[in-house]
């Protein structure tokens, strides 16, 4: 299990709310095009905090780089799109590597599982341990530059390899590495002044008031805001 996992959860109460339209989005949304089951929400909801100071990273980033803005892949995700995310990834690192999904050994599973694992967090039912998504306190995103155009970050969003991680080109020699790290930068420098974290292995996740951002942001007394929701 997740160290961060173990961090209690004193749930504040706050709404989900949906993301405000002056923060571009994905669209259409992958995993909605999937067939994921959102139910009556979205990929485009947050607790009220959240969205908060993601109206402050967009402020941030509008002082360093004028025009520029964030843009929402994934906010809000139900269990049920946990599971069948996870359920799909696994399917297609399976399917990737040349097996049939429908007909892998133990140690085929549990290689496959340890692998999506590292990036998907387990879609566990268990309100002590929620995934960071389904809390409404978590969001992957990127940016666009001032003509609208994606900035090039390195990797794709939800590609699983080293090369997601933050600092993954952050001492290469080659020039594309470096831009592609100073985009990774400049991300993180204003989610980090509106008071996320960052995942360990993701460039594009971040998150306020899970228990991952506890773990990280208060390791001495870690208290968590938002379980599942």
């Amino acid at each position: 299990m997740r160290p961060y996992l173990t961090v209690p959860i004193q749930e504040c109460g706050e709404p989900l709310v949906a993301i405000a339209p002056t923060i571009a989005r994905v669209l259409p949304h992958p995993y909605q095009q999937l067939g994921a089951p959102y139910g009556d929400k979205s990929p485009f909801y947050l607790r009220q905090s959240v969205h908060d100071r993601l109206l402050l990273a967009q402020a941030y980033l509008t002082a360093r780089q004028p025009g520029w803005r964030l843009q929402v892949f994934d906010a809000y995700r139900p269990l049920a799109v946990q599971q069948f995310m996870v359920d799909y990834t696994c399917d297609q690192v399976a399917r990737a590597q040349g097996l049939d999904p429908m007909h892998l050994s133990r140690q085929q599973q549990a290689a496959i599982a340890a692998q999506v694992q590292q990036f998907w967090a387990a879609p566990n039912p268990d309100p002590a341990c929620p995934p960071p998504h389904s809390t409404g306190s978590a969001i992957d995103l990127t940016l666009l530059d001032a003509a609208g155009n994606p900035v090039d970050m390195g990797t794709a969003i939800d590609e699983l390899s080293p090369r997601s991680a933050p600092d993954y080109f952050a001492h290469s020699d080659d020039p594309q590495a470096q831009a592609w790290q100073r985009s990774r930068q400049l991300l993180q420098d204003v989610m980090l002044a509106a008071g996320f974290c960052q995942h360990q292995y993701e460039w594009w996740h971040f998150s306020y008031g899970d228990q991952m951002w506890a773990w990280f942001k208060t390791p001495e007394n870690p208290i968590a805001y938002y379980g599942r929701w």
